[in-house]
């Protein structure tokens, strides 16, 4: 397992429309495991593929306080939402930036797990908003898309100058 790279907004990589995963072999089990590693460096509670530059539909997340309970979501579909809920949301590809999304506070989901099984998910509070965030992630969408234009430029100000003083300190 490897820690892989985390695209940062404004990379235009991060708005790439995912592709359905066609089958479920060694690879793709490799690509969930090399992300969940990524993700627990990170410090993250999910990770979709396409914030590390791979452009399928895969998602992780493991939203528990020992980081034991990790879920795989591959080809996610929305098939219910419930209430309105929001709450401020961070994201590993807008470093150090949080905002406030409007989001269902209940969803079911049906997906394929770590071995190619379908399965259906009911979700609600953060796990359900965690799987919502992810979600846009596989469409190109990012949080800050749900902000104003006013916020979103200085928001993208703000990590375009974390980037440049990771940089030199490296």
């Amino acid at each position: 397992m490897s820690v892989l790279q985390v695209l940062h907004y404004p990379d235009e990589r991060l708005r790439t429309i995912a592709k359905p995963v066609e089958k479920v072999d060694a690879e793709i089990q490799s690509i969930i495991d090399d992300m969940f590693e990524t993700m627990y460096a990170e410090e993250g509670i999910g990770l979709a593929a396409t914030q590390v530059d791979i452009h399928r539909r895969i998602i992780v997340i493991d939203v528990s306080e020992n980081r034991d309970q990790r879920l795989v979501l591959i080809n996610p579909e929305l098939m219910n939402e419930v209430g309105a809920i929001g709450i401020e949301e961070g994201c590993l590809s807008v470093p150090e930036q949080r905002a406030f999304v409007p989001r269902f506070e209940q969803v079911k989901i049906k997906a394929l797990d770590y071995h190619g099984q379908p399965f259906e998910l009911e979700a609600d509070d953060l796990l359900a908003i965690c799987i919502q965030h992810e979600m846009d992630h596989l469409v190109g969408k990012l949080f800050i898309d749900y902000l104003s234009p006013l916020k979103r430029q200085r928001i993208r100000q703000k990590v375009e100058k974390i980037d440049r003083l990771r940089a030199k300190d490296k």
